[in-house]
Formats: structure tokens, sequence, C-alpha cells
């Protein structure tokens, strides 16, 4: 069933300071002087709150005056598919990041503490440059300082039906946006959560609930709902429609490729094992071979909802 997500009356205000729930975490993001502002994050105000949580996941403040460090290490350089961004180590076990967009420009960047719960930024460029800047820089930080908490950012398309949510994940351009669509117009009740990156959670008694976020690919479905999680299916192409279920180290095998993750930080790391771990042992694991057709969503329904 759809769990009740309560939040707080928002109303625009005045001040730089503004306060959101996402994932059942609360966010913080500042910005300093008026060269910046939330137009930059249109898909926020759904999961605006009046004010701060009593425990943050992280606080950000976006200031144009930010230099790069003056000590830094670069660790590598990694294309989102959006474009590369650069990681550097400072001498305090922070990190900094440049953001640059598909065409290589430098949009965005971005100091964090070692566990990214203290972030600032400098943005660059034309409104869309600052836009993709920010919002890519807000996803990485709450990727990283979610894994402290029991908290997934998954690359997947998601929809709900019958009170469960069912993430698709799947290589890019596979199909997982096709197959949630083939939910959407085959499989009574059915919704679509979020198109691109849900967030899963697991909650302080161990259930695991699948949250909307404000990212959602090309599709704006910046939704601020809260479903159990069902299960998880990985799409591959195949000349014909079956399904099976996963062993666990076929499982994390599956998953892992879709999390947000940073394999040289060890703590990071280990997190993220550790609560896709304790989803495996909880949630069945699918991977479904099929075509883009009606009789796929509905194998795929028949088997992972137990309908």
């Amino acid at each position: 069933m759809l769990l009740t997500a309560v939040r707080p009356a928002y109303r625009i205000m005045a001040n730089t300071n503004h306060h959101f729930c996402i994932g059942g975490h609360g966010v913080t993001i500042s910005f300093a002087g008026d060269s910046n502002s939330m137009a930059l994050l249109p898909s926020f105000p759904a999961f605006a709150v009046e004010r701060p949580a009593a425990e943050q996941l992280f606080n950000i403040t976006v200031d144009d005056s930010m230099r790069p460090a003056a000590r830094r290490e670069l660790i590598r350089s990694f294309d989102t598919g959006n474009g590369d961004t650069l990681v550097y180590s400072l001498p305090d076990g922070g990190y900094e990041y440049i953001i640059r967009d598909i065409r290589g420009r430098d949009c965005c960047l971005l100091d964090t503490d070692s566990r990214f719960r203290e972030c600032r930024c400098a943005l660059n460029g034309t409104e869309t440059m600052r836009s993709f800047g920010l919002n890519n820089a807000l996803m990485l930080v709450y990727a990283f300082a979610g894994s402290y908490r029991g908290t997934l950012l998954i690359h997947a398309s998601c929809v709900a039906n019958n009170g469960r949510a069912y993430p698709f994940i799947a290589k890019s351009g596979t199909g997982k946006s096709t197959h949630s669509n083939l939910w959407l117009n085959y499989i009574e009740d059915t919704e679509l959560l979020n198109d691109d990156n849900p967030i899963l959670r697991v909650e302080a008694g161990g259930s695991v609930n699948v949250y909307g976020s404000p990212w959602s690919g090309k599709t704006p479905c910046y939704r601020y709902v809260v479903y159990p999680l069902g299960a998880l299916t990985r799409i591959e192409r195949a000349p014909a429609d079956s399904i099976e279920r996963l062993h666990p180290v076929q499982a994390f095998a599956s998953l892992m490729p879709a999390c947000s993750s940073m394999k040289w930080d060890e703590t990071i790391n280990d997190n993220l094992c550790n609560t896709l771990s304790h989803i495996i042992e909880t949630t069945p694991v699918y991977t479904l071979h099929c075509l883009p057709d009606e009789e796929a969503a509905r194998l795929c329904h028949r088997t992972i909802s137990g309908q």
C-alpha cells in the first residue's frame, strides 16, 4: 500500500535557506548571493518542507565565490553518460568534484567533507549549465551521504502496483522506461513512481521502502510518495519472454552496477554492500528476458507480484 508521507505545509519564503524531505531524510540548500536560486531546481517543490529536519542528511551551500582547493589530488575521472566528472581527494579527507556537461563545459565545482554532510559548490555558465551542475551535485551528495543511512539512489524505472513498488533496472537503452510504460498500459492500477532514480531505504525496523525523488531523467515524475518494495527486476532483451528468480550472488552482481557508489572509498562501498545485501536477503530479485510487448509485462506482473 501507499505509505503516508507526512510533511509540514510549505510556502515560498524570501530567505536563502530551503528545506526538503527526500527519501525521508532532511536536506537543506542555501544560496549565498543572488546569482542562483531555486529556479534552477524545478523538480524540487514537491519535496519542500517548512523547517529543517531534526537530523539532516546533508546541507549544501551554493556560493559562486568558491574557488578550487589549493591542495588536491586527482583520483579519477568518470563518464556519467551526460558528461565527465573529475574527483579529487582533499587533505582533510573530503572530496572535490568538477562536474562537466556533455559538451565538456565546467558546470559545477563541489567540495564535500568525508561523510558528505557539509558541502559547498560554485556554479558556472548559462542557466541550463547551472541547473545541470547543481542537480548533478545534489544527486551525487545524496547518494554518498545516504550510504551512511541505509539509503540507495538506484538507476531504475519504477512503478507501483497493488500497494507495492517494483523497480526495473537495465543497461542504458535496453528498455527500463519501455517496460514501465507496458505496465502502465496493460496492468490495471499501475502508476509511475519515478523513471530514472528512485530511492531505496532500509527503515529502522529492517523493512525496505521505495521513495520518489526529484531526479527522474527525461520523464517529469517528481512525486513525494513512498511504497514498500515488492521485487527488483533486471530487464534483458531476448527473442522470447521468460523470467527467472536469481540466487543471492547473482542478484548482488545484477544490482550492484545500478547503484551509485565510489569503489575507491572503502567506507562508502562497504555501506552500499551492506545495504544491498540486506535488500537481497529480504526481497526477491528477477531477470526478465523479453520482447517489448504486452505479454512481457503480464508475465512479469504475474511472477513478481504473485498474482
